[in-house]
């Protein structure tokens, strides 16, 4: 079985480029989110040496002789403190899941718009359970760090560094005992990172990969039974789950390992505020109530600080998932940095073109041949010809392994994907009807389409007399769980999309294979009216489309074999001309 070759992944320098394009638009609500929970946070931290003031006024004897006034201000402060930083933290986490959540949608968007700009052939190579992987799994799992991770994460960090600060001001000696946590802490956390970081990627890796086999065995169901090889890709799939579920419980022995480290680096902390206290409070360096508030600080410190660093497992996840998406990214941009030429013509030339999909084995073999701007070819042979791998390779769908595929002197290979698609487009036998209105599915083409236009698309592909007589007209909902459209229809829908979208160049791939004899001579008529005008070239199915071409061209084992005007080869008797006679037997 031939190794996949997987999708890139980005490296941090590409992944924070793009987090950073993702926050740009919402810079300034991001500045705002940053202010409310500094607010929120800092007011939060005035409880712990308010706590103090009160255990030094008891000590002093004062709540004794007065309590009401020793007692009514620190409590009045407490219940301000509270009410400030419930406020403060409430609005902000808010104003955090909004910003995340921002950020999702241009990450979910971005990662589509890219995804579908990427080359076929490298989405092929790479298999689609790679790419299903991280349109599903990565991206839940930026989005649950988005929405679970980010929030905690930043109210940590906030409340980590405020904390540090007051600790300082309160008493800098206790900050240096707060600090003993600090390299256990950095070792524990430099640790993880340099460990956990592979695993999770591993694991993305692994999980694309079984994933990917899951998707190969369940395809290719049919053959695998007729030849008895249950076992084998029962194996297969075993091999990799196996692979996968290691990984996972690599990954979760280092998360425990990581939190027994974490609870020694806060023992150690506390055990150094407290010891100091008893040091500093008997030869009056420090007061009981600075001590308190002291211990108050470290004790909530090391909530927030286990939080955020308990979080690296979600981080690390992140990470690694956003790595892949964001190499989609990058792939996607390296792809559009092709040429961007406008093609001179809508004439297509091949040059010497040989291909195979594997080494060794070629499908195509120097083959070479003009298509002038409008004229209609039709791609004739038997199955395993090559006709459909000739399509892909003037599609742009897959780069010759030599010679030259040119759209109007430019070639091919060097042409972005959104520039060739303007002038290139491919109908196959396969074609999909998206769940919606109609009048939605029909509009992928060309968004800024009227009514009329729609109508007039759906007219001269045959298809208006149906589209009428639908329940809503238009507005009738289409496809998975609407109302379902027969092959012939669909056929015809994507034939109105082609007329909407009105590309120079057409190549249809035996679209009017699934029509059925009843509806095949109307959906050819539909497939010729929608070819008017363009350069097309069509692999015909029937032969009553070679008939009607301006030119045929037969391909025989990767090779044209022969090439004229119908007419004319069916007078010079050779090779296409005993096709016709089989076919025309057939069909008589």
């Amino acid at each position: 079985m031939a190794t996949r070759q997987l999708l890139p992944v980005a490296t941090d320098a590409q992944t924070w480029s793009l987090a950073r394009r993702l926050l740009r638009p919402h810079r300034w609500y991001a500045v705002a989110t940053g202010v409310v929970l500094l607010a929120g946070t800092g007011a939060g931290l005035l409880a712990a040496p308010v706590l103090g003031e009160i255990v030094d006024r008891v000590i002093g004897g004062r709540t004794a002789t007065d309590p009401a006034s020793a007692f009514a201000g620190p409590a009045l402060l407490l219940a301000v403190v509270a009410v400030a930083h419930g406020a403060g933290t409430a609005a902000g986490t808010a104003m955090v899941a909004r910003l995340g959540e921002y950020a999702l949608a241009g990450l979910r968007e971005l990662f589509l718009r890219r995804a579908l700009g990427l080359p076929l052939a490298r989405i092929e190579a790479a298999g689609a359970g790679d790419l299903t992987a991280r349109a599903s799994r990565d991206v839940s799992a930026v989005a649950d760090a988005i929405r679970y991770a980010l929030p905690t994460l930043i109210r940590s960090a906030l409340t980590i560094v405020l904390t540090l600060v007051a600790l300082a001001v309160l008493d800098w000696r206790f900050l240096l005992a707060a600090l003993l946590a600090t390299p256990i802490q950095f070792h524990t956390v430099r640790w993880y990172t340099r460990t956990a970081g592979p695993v999770y990627a591993e694991g993305r890796i692994a999980t694309g990969a079984q994933q990917q086999q899951l998707l190969d065995t369940y395809a290719g169901a049919p053959t695998v039974r007729s030849f008895s090889l249950e076992a084998g890709h029962l194996d297969l799939v075993r091999n990799r789950s196996a692979e996968a579920t290691t990984v996972a419980l690599r990954g979760i022995g280092l998360l425990s390992r990581f939190f027994n480290r974490l609870n020694i680096a806060e023992f150690v902390a506390l055990s150094g505020v407290l010891a100091l206290a008893c040091l500093l409070i008997p030869s009056n360096s420090a007061t009981a109530g600075t001590a308190t508030a002291a211990a108050l600080y470290l004790h909530n410190l090391f909530n927030p600080v286990n939080a955020a660093l308990g979080l690296a497992d979600f981080v690390q996840v992140a990470r690694a998932a956003l790595r892949r998406l964001a190499g989609i990214a990058v792939l996607a941009e390296e792809q559009q940095a092709a040429s961007t030429s406008e093609p001179a013509d809508a004439a297509v030339t091949v040059k010497g073109v040989s291909f195979g999909y594997r080494e060794g084995h070629t499908v195509l073999h120097d083959v070479s041949l003009r298509i002038e701007p409008g004229e209609r070819v039709a791609l004739v042979g038997t199955s395993g010809a090559g006709k459909t791998t000739l399509a892909a390779l003037i599609c742009g769908v897959h780069p010759p392994a030599s010679g030259l595929v040119e759209l109007g002197g430019t070639d091919v290979s060097t042409m972005d994907a959104s520039t060739l698609r303007r002038h290139v487009v491919l109908i196959s036998q396969e074609v999909h009807v998206f769940a919606g209105p109609l009048h939605e599915d029909l509009r992928l083409a060309r968004p800024d389409a009227t009514a009329e236009d729609l109508t007039a698309a759906l007219d001269r592909a045959g298809a208006g007399a149906w589209a009428r007589a639908l329940p809503d007209g238009l507005d009738t909902v289409v496809g998975d769980g609407g109302h379902r459209l027969t092959a012939a229809q669909s056929q015809q829908v994507a034939l109105a999309r082609l007329i909407l979208a009105d590309p120079p160049v057409v190549i249809l791939d035996e679209a009017t294979a699934d029509a059925g004899s009843a509806g095949a001579r109307e959906l050819e008529q539909a497939a010729a009216e929608a070819l008017r005008g363009r350069t097309a070239l069509v692999v015909a199915h029937r032969l009553s489309q070679a008939a009607t071409a301006d030119r045929v061209v037969l391909l025989e084992a990767g090779r044209i074999a022969e090439e004229g005007r119908h007419e004319d080869l069916v007078a010079s008797g050779g090779r296409y001309a005993r096709l016709w006679e089989t076919w025309s037997r057939q069909r008589g």
